[in-house]
């Protein structure tokens, strides 16, 4: 079978978009095939067309992933011809459809803002390994939020032993660097088999801004420097949350 996707640079975390149909079941296999013929690539998602949405996105985990609904907002304008548009985003992971407002800039690249799910909560845990760090919980995601510097082989075994521990999903460790506004992306998805340093990652960007809003009890925006790029977080303390970033289209291919 011929797979016809889309490979996304969202701030550099490289996505895959498959648009050829595929059943659920053989879509993390299908997924793992296209990430190796694209080395670049951190993450892999499916489109499909439902009622209620524009455009539908299942990530290959079944997690929630921001980067990859901007992206599939994107495409959704790219085959409609349209340079700016808002588009309504059905995403794993979870239970309500999100909205995407995108405009073409002039040198191709896209602006996006994602309106993300709101938070299911957050509170300090006694985790293994360490002392008691913040989790923020999102459905089809969770974030741990360290403010200390990580070796990358402990942070890799422990992220693994906390995602059971936590029962999530998937699961994102977010070291923050919260004097220089900077954040180290590690996020591990079990059930797609996926454990990347990401170049960027929307939903732990949105879960910093998240807890940095609740635990000052007011709204903030931030940008965070990471490194594919920057993106922004504003956080209300009504609990509203909203995403901006840049998606680049690479190319769109057939394997």
């Amino acid at each position: 079978m011929n797979i016809s996707y889309y490979v996304l640079d969202p701030t550099s975390n490289i996505t895959i978009l498959v648009e050829t149909p595929v059943p659920v079941e053989l879509q993390p296999s299908v997924a793992s095939r296209l990430m190796l013929a694209e080395p670049e690539a951190e993450q892999t998602g499916f489109l499909s067309n439902e009622p209620g949405c524009d455009i539908a996105l299942r990530m290959a985990g079944g997690e929630f992933c921001g980067n990859a609904a901007m992206s599939a907002a994107v495409v959704a304008a790219t085959r409609k011809g349209e340079e700016s548009s808002t588009v309504t985003v059905r995403v794993s992971g979870t239970p309500h459809p999100v909205t995407v407002k995108i405009k073409k800039q002039s040198d191709g690249s896209w602006f996006g803002t994602v309106n993300m799910p709101r938070l299911i909560g957050y509170r300090y845990l006694e985790l293994p390994g360490v002392a008691s760090l913040p989790v923020v919980r999102f459905p089809g995601i969770t974030h741990v939020i360290v403010e200390f510097p990580m070796e990358k082989g402990k942070a890799e075994s422990l992220i693994r032993e906390w995602c059971a521990f936590l029962g999530a999903e998937a699961l994102g460790i977010m070291i923050l660097n919260r004097a220089e506004s900077r954040l180290q992306p590690l996020v591990y998805v079990p059930s797609a088999g996926t454990l990347f340093w990401e170049n960027s990652c929307a939903s732990g960007t949105t879960a910093v801004g998240a807890f940095l809003a609740a635990e000052s009890g007011k709204t903030i925006k931030k940008t965070l420097q990471q490194p594919g790029g920057n993106l922004t977080i504003a956080a209300s303390e009504t609990g509203d949350l909203l995403l901006s970033g840049t998606v680049r289209i690479r190319r769109h291919a057939v394997y």
